[in-house]
């Protein structure tokens, strides 16, 4: 039998996840405390820990670094209420298996406590633990975001080439650099190029340099972006939109390691962690012709997919808020509210330009703003409006006579697809708290 040790300073929280694995097969123990739980473990033999992170006297963290301390095999999973991006990494480079956000998902967890228990009789390898340089990551509690940051920490302390794909304005770079930061690499270099800015000859030469007289205007001997980037990261950004030739000059350096200069014989080794982006679909590259196929494989050994801003839920108002904080900052005044209006408008709106289009258009609304509240009338026109209900619905409602109660599900309902299940733009449409909002029965 499994012997699962859960810590929580909730009593619900507690019974819940113990229920749950008990069902499963785990014979449970269930402490209130970090210190205790830390007790139990020198005294007791257990196959897996659940644990809070924040607790009154003993963290979760605290507790996972002695269980690594003293049982580097037992696997650790931690739950928490405040979930975030940081803490999701931080979690995963300290050596926790899963981080977990409340209120817990049971398939999850379950899910999650078999993986654990199945690679805790696997060997495993030492990660070293990430620096304090460059910790910026996005702003987010959705959970694509922090499986997507999850998957990161995974991979960012490896050597592995990273594929990053997703919309423009979704965040890529940041995702590189937060990669690049979270590396054995962070203390190097971070060198970028944008691939589709350069012609074929120019990207070349900026790649692997050029030797004296390789070409017209070759002066000097000049190094190219690989061994700027020594010890460190290249990014190459826009990757779908390299020719062929180029195509093949990167395959050789992935393979080899090594690269030669435009117009030189001499084979240079280079050290830099190849992280490539972009918008397209390479695999339809591929099937079309335009991309090597042999180039494909190596790129996407670790391929983080960046999700777009309207599948972020919640996001959506951090990063508004955000956006609006920063540049009223930047214009010396305060900062100023977003009207429920505006947060409609901001919710309906399908943003194709993501991220990227939401910082202009909070820095358009603090600029037009001329109070102490953004109107909807403050946003970019391309943003939109809200659209009022059709008079389809409204004969739907009449001809079947819902009660009261069957009413306003059913309103809530259409607030929320309005809104994209973003709980809180539906909270502020209907004129309530984000909480009665959740406590609302649903049909």
């Amino acid at each position: 039998m499994i012997r699962t040790l859960i810590v929580d300073d909730d009593d619900l929280t507690r019974q819940l996840l113990a229920h749950v694995l008990e069902r499963d097969g785990h014979e449970v123990v269930c402490v209130a405390d970090g210190a205790e739980a830390i007790e139990r473990l020198a005294a007791e033999s257990f196959d897996l820990v659940v644990s809070d992170i924040q607790m009154a006297k003993t963290s979760g963290f605290e507790l996972l670094a002695a269980v690594r301390r003293g049982q580097p095999d037992l696997p650790v999973i931690l739950v928490t209420g405040y979930a975030e991006p940081a803490g999701a990494m931080d979690a995963i480079e300290r050596g926790a298996v899963d981080y977990l956000a409340k209120p817990v998902d049971i398939q999850a967890l379950r899910a999650t406590a078999a993986r654990a228990i199945e690679r805790s009789r696997m060997p495993r390898e030492p990660v070293a633990a990430a620096g304090e340089v460059g910790k910026r990551v996005m702003l987010s509690t959705s959970a694509p975001m922090l499986a997507l940051y999850k998957q990161l920490a995974q991979v960012a302390s490896t050597n592995a080439v990273v594929h990053i794909h997703g919309e423009s304005g979704a965040g890529k770079e940041l995702i590189a650099r937060t990669v690049h930061a979270r590396s054995r690499r962070a203390s190097g270099p971070f060198v970028a190029v944008n691939c589709a800015a350069l012609t074929e000859s120019l990207l070349e030469s900026e790649l692997f340099g050029h030797e004296r007289g390789a070409f017209t205007g070759a002066a000097t001997t000049r190094r190219g972006l690989f061994e700027e980037a020594a010890g460190g990261t290249l990014v190459l950004d826009e990757i779908g939109d390299i020719s062929p030739k180029v195509q093949g000059q990167l395959l050789r350096v992935l393979q080899e390691g090594e690269i030669r200069r435009v117009g030189g014989n001499t084979a240079i080794p280079v050290d830099a962690r190849v992280v490539t982006a972009t918008n397209r679909d390479l695999a339809a590259d591929v099937a079309a012709g335009r991309m090597r196929q042999d180039l494909f494989y190596r790129l996407s050994v670790v391929t983080l997919a960046v999700p777009p801003l309207r599948e972020r839920g919640d996001d959506l108002l951090v990063l508004a808020r955000h956006f609006v904080a920063r540049q009223a900052q930047e214009l010396g005044r305060p900062a100023p509210a977003l009207s429920e209006e505006a947060i409609a408008v901001l919710a309906a709106h399908r943003w194709p330009g993501n991220v990227r289009e939401l910082e202009n258009a909070m820095a358009r609304a603090v600029a037009m703003c001329q109070g102490h509240v953004i109107l909807a009338t403050d946003l970019p026109s391309t943003v939109g409006a809200v659209g009022a209900p059709s008079a389809g619905a409204a004969g739907a409602i009449d001809a079947d006579w819902p009660t009261l109660e069957l009413l306003q599900q059913r309103y809530v309902d259409k607030v929320l697809a309005h809104t994209r299940q973003n709980k809180t733009a539906a909270a502020a449409v209907l004129g309530i708290d984000r909480r009665t909002l959740q406590r609302m029965p649903r049909p």
